[in-house]
């Protein structure tokens, strides 16, 4: 199983927004050139991250910030404000397992609490890591790899 990639375009997004914001206007066509995808995938994900309060976009040209510091922004928030998950449930259980299988009768049973308890330890542990750790990680990295660059 694999999440989509909304996620991690997602933590791309608020990594542009917050290293770029002072040197360029962040427009989904800035965002989609930095990704590798169409603007209009970008569009539908800013639509998705302004709608859960996380980012501000403006009309037109504007461009888009942050809604709150990126330190009061978690990857739990990101990936609930873009990821479909069925009611809350990173896992979708078949449905009609064989009620005269003895497995297919128990596997509910047997399988839900484990599950939950995978669910629930990602969570805990998308919670405390914020963007900003990792916008700060990109900027170690570009810093590195380009001494010279001193506007980041």
């Amino acid at each position: 199983m694999q999440l989509s990639s909304r996620f991690t375009i997602a933590v791309h997004v608020f990594a542009c927004i917050e290293i770029f914001k002072n040197q360029y206007k962040i427009t989904s066509d800035f965002l989609a050139s930095s990704i590798n995808v169409n603007p209009v995938i970008i569009r539908k994900l800013l639509g998705q991250l302004k709608e859960a309060d996380l980012i501000v976009v403006q009309r037109g040209s504007g461009g888009a910030n942050l809604a709150k510091s990126a330190e009061q922004i978690t990857l739990l928030d990101i990936y609930n404000a873009v990821e479909c998950v069925d009611h809350g449930n990173l896992f979708h259980f078949h449905e009609n397992p064989n009620q005269n299988c003895p497995v297919g009768k128990n596997i509910h049973s047997a399988l839900d609490g484990q599950l939950f308890r995978i669910q629930s330890a990602m969570e805990n542990e998308m919670k405390r890591i914020t963007i900003a750790e990792i916008i700060n990680d990109i900027k170690l990295k570009i810093r590195e790899n380009d001494p010279s660059e001193d506007s980041i």
